[in-house]
């Protein structure tokens, strides 16, 4: 059973798929980081300094300065301001795999684009060639 295991685990797809999870997440963090630090404050600062992580609806009957605040309280919210950062991270994160996409399939076109081999002649045009061959030589 170890053994299949290990043949299992070896396979280049395995491999090749765990180091695809492997790099897939650390280009989440960086998205991540991205949206939260450099994508998401100037556009706060252009629609009036709103932090959309801390942008929420209260759903309980106290007053709340912050997320933080409210989270700490354990007041019921909708946290709006940390979806619409999800949602610019999965918008970023789509557009980079449709570039890889593109690009692979650009890649695959030119591939098939390649010009094929000529055709090799029939059996009866190989045969009449030899005919015509032969007779030329008497």
């Amino acid at each position: 059973m170890l053994k299949e295991f290990k043949e299992f685990a070896m396979r280049g797809n395995v491999v090749d798929m765990a180091v695809g999870i492997i790099i897939g997440a650390a280009f989440g963090s960086i998205v991540k980081s991205l949206v939260d630090d450099i994508i998401m404050p100037p556009i706060g600062m252009a629609i009036g300094g709103i932090d959309f992580s801390d942008l929420y609806i209260n759903l309980s009957s106290g007053e709340y300065e912050s997320l933080t605040a409210a989270k700490a309280a354990g007041a019921a919210t909708i946290n709006y301001g940390v979806f619409l950062n999800a949602l610019f991270s999965f918008l970023i994160v789509a557009f980079a795999v449709f570039l890889l996409v593109k690009g692979i399939n650009k890649m695959k076109k030119t591939e098939e684009e390649k010009p094929a081999e000529p055709a090799k002649p029939s059996d009866e045009v190989v045969l009449l060639t030899e005919i015509r061959d032969a007779l030329k030589s008497k």
